[in-house]
């Protein structure tokens, strides 16, 4: 068989997303049902509350806001609970006493992406929030989250005091939804076509499965 190069997925989503988060253990799952086929994951940010200030604001604010009361909430938050747990994660929405800015949170998984660790970042901040109810605008959070997956805390801290990689951010993120992209995650298969939702497993490996395959037969012509 010839050499082929990685598929590549580039997982458009922002670590405050219920969906996302279940989104990435389903596409965990997808990789593991595919082991012969070679993979290379990129996460990219998407501002799911791009009006919130960079300090974040109270939970019960938020929820006012954009659901018209925290009540109005709870019949999703179940359902979101439900559907997490039935992938063996914990989303205690309870917890969740302020709502970040995750510009600082795509800052970190950029970084993290120099060292190879994009993936282990993005799980350490939606564990720290969705499990623990961390404050993600809190800079000591982040770069104990950034230091416990290997990077230098000290260039982390000095990092976040500046604007490093600020507006690159804030560009890719407005570029995802000036391509059309309304709601994450957002699953792009080799640059050709997107997934969008947190689909199941299954359907995720058969998109791995389309891409490999489209890719061998530009290969081979």
């Amino acid at each position: 068989m010839p050499d082929t190069q990685p598929v590549r997925i580039d997982v458009v989503s922002d670590v405050v997303c219920p969906w996302c988060f279940i989104g990435k253990h389903r596409l965990e799952k997808a990789l593991a049902l595919r082991p012969g086929v070679a993979v290379e994951v990129h996460w990219r940010p998407y501002f799911l509350n791009d009006w919130i200030p960079r300090e974040g604001i109270s939970r019960e604010e938020y929820l006012t806001k954009k659901f018209g009361s925290p009540e109005r909430y709870e019949g999703i938050a179940q359902r979101v609970t439900a559907a997490a747990a039935a992938e063996g994660l914990t989303y205690a929405s309870d917890k969740v006493k302020r709502q970040p800015n995750t510009l600082d949170s795509h800052r970190l998984i950029r970084w993290a992406e120099v060292e190879g660790k994009a993936g282990e970042m993005k799980q350490k901040l939606m564990d720290l929030y969705f499990t623990q109810g961390a404050d993600l605008t809190d800079r000591d959070t982040l770069v104990q989250a950034a230091a416990s997956v290997g990077l230098d805390a000290d260039t982390v801290r000095e990092g976040l005091a500046s604007d490093q990689d600020v507006a690159q951010i804030e560009q890719e993120a407005l570029s995802a939804k000036e391509a059309g992209i309304e709601g994450v995650p957002c699953f792009i298969f080799g640059g050709k076509f997107a997934v969008s939702g947190a689909q199941s497993p299954e359907y995720l490996a058969e998109a791995i499965d389309r891409t490999a395959q489209a890719a061998q037969s530009d290969a081979a012509e």
